[in-house]
């Protein structure tokens, strides 16, 4: 395929960040997280890159456009911007996340 994945269908089916996106995408310490799930409701539905997994809360990197909407609303502040990121990183088990039924998206 050619062309940025824009849409977050084809982030989610082609595994791409919008490479258009200046801001590090996010991530969740999970050692601080106390899983109000705050940040899950507050991430826009256009990007939709914030999930429970299991007894987490994650954030799907591809998805996340870096907009720091879900910062404010973290109580005990546990999100960062990941500058070092890479797309290696996120396990293939998460992307069953955005196409399950249970998708808040």
């Amino acid at each position: 395929m050619s062309g940025e994945a824009t849409t977050r269908d084809e982030r989610i089916e082609r595994r791409e960040r919008n490479g258009k996106w200046q801001n590090p995408p996010l991530f969740i310490d999970m050692l601080d997280c106390i899983n109000c799930d705050a940040c899950l409701r507050h991430c826009p539905p256009n990007f939709g890159a914030i999930f429970n997994h299991g007894a987490d809360v994650v954030i799907i990197p591809e998805l996340c456009s870096g907009c720091d909407k879900c910062l404010p609303v973290c109580p005990v502040d546990c999100i960062h911007p990941n500058p070092d990121w890479t797309p290696a990183e996120v396990p293939d088990e998460w992307w069953t996340l955005p196409k399950s039924e249970h998708d808040p998206y």
